[in-house]
């Protein structure tokens, strides 16, 4: 059996139970206030959210997530505008800010990949990313384990990873495939058509559905997956989704006038490409707002569960399988060192996804 076939991915399931008929209420009890109490408690702790951008050099990944979030993020440097000398070995470079919009605090971290598949030989060179991935779930594991235990555990663990592919027209690279098929079983993947401007609509389509082809060939599951559609809503949903990745972009942090309203955009000798949140009648020029919404709108809350549900708990699971010291006392685990090859890679288990909150998270 090849090692790189992904194994069919965890399906959610609910427990069956008895149907619990309903209680008459008399009058009103006020259950209704639970949500309000945990809105105020979500808006007094924060949220957390952590993504990574991987890709070539030159793609236009810090200018999406300063697009993203409306803010500058990550500084442009001389190497992401195809500048400087290239690295010799992939770095890997995270930064952190508190984003606050409208009393909702976000702590953002994003961690950016220069160096990726800009080198001749680019053998295993998903290995520090998958590493990273993995040293963040050891790093979560190793505080869940112990007998005291932090009230609210930091959460560096990577939600989502976007991953550019360059505009070529023509399908996903050998590159491009040998490491997603490694990464969607460890983190949730959305894939992205980088620079689509330099695509024409025709080319853009027929390159959305070559990599479509290859996505479905090569048994790569991308976020969001099929199997975690809980209801006909989610199913309905996700299936429009679906039919769009990879999501065409452009970045964009410079405002144009354009018809008497300012937008974002990047202007051409041709015209200006409209990247403005507000462009929906422009879906042509770009399909930012569908990734905006996808990361941030609709199911900011669903990676994150799928994250904790079923990556972070087959990594657990490996881990502890690994482990062969016997229990010291109730809830004790002592794990010995972390093995050089990933464990979650190799052999992801079979987790049924479980209902989890965790909206409300401390910083």
């Amino acid at each position: 059996m090849d090692p790189l076939r992904r194994s069919p991915s965890p399906c959610s399931s609910r427990p069956s139970s008895p149907r619990t008929p309903p209680c008459e209420m008399l009058g009103y009890v006020g259950i209704e206030a639970v949500l309000d109490q945990l809105k105020i408690k979500a808006m007094k702790m924060g949220f957390e959210f952590n993504i990574m951008v991987v890709g070539q050099s030159g793609l236009g990944k810090s200018t999406m997530v300063n697009t993203l979030f409306k803010s500058k993020i990550w500084n442009c440097t001389p190497l992401d505008l195809g500048q400087g000398p290239v690295p010799q070995t992939l770095q890997l470079h995270s930064v952190t800010h508190v984003i606050e919009e409208k009393g909702v605090k976000l702590k953002l971290t994003v961690t950016d990949t220069p160096g990726f598949g800009d080198q001749i030989n680019n053998d295993k060179c998903w290995d520090p990313i998958l590493g990273y991935i993995n040293g963040q779930y050891e790093q979560y594991l190793q505080e869940e384990i112990l007998i005291t235990r932090q009230r609210h555990i930091p959460d560096t663990r990577v939600h989502c990873c976007v991953y550019f592919v360059p505009p070529t027209g023509h399908c996903l690279r050998p590159l491009d495939i040998e490491f997603l098929q490694r990464l969607c079983r460890t983190v949730n993947v959305v894939p992205v058509i980088a620079r689509a401007d330099s695509l024409t609509i025709e080319e853009r389509e027929n390159f959305r559905q070559r990599i479509q082809h290859n996505l479905k060939t090569h048994c790569i599951d991308v976020y969001p997956q099929k199997c975690f559609d809980e209801d006909i809503n989610d199913r309905i949903l996700n299936s429009k989704i679906r039919d769009r990745i990879p999501f065409a972009v452009v970045g964009a942090d410079q405002e144009h006038l354009v018809n008497g309203r300012c937008v974002l955009g990047r202007k051409t000798k041709w015209g200006i490409i409209e990247v403005s949140y507000l462009a929906v009648e422009n879906m042509a020029h770009c399909e930012f707002p569908l990734l905006r919404d996808l990361l941030i709108r609709s199911h900011l809350q669903d990676l994150k569960d799928i994250t904790h549900n079923v990556h972070y708990e087959n990594y657990r699971v490996c881990r502890l399988n690994q482990s062969h010291m016997l229990p010291r006392g109730p809830g004790w685990v002592n794990l010995g060192p972390t093995s050089a090859s990933p464990p979650a890679t190799h052999a992801p288990s079979k987790v049924r996804r479980r209902t989890h909150d965790n909206s409300t998270e401390g910083f």
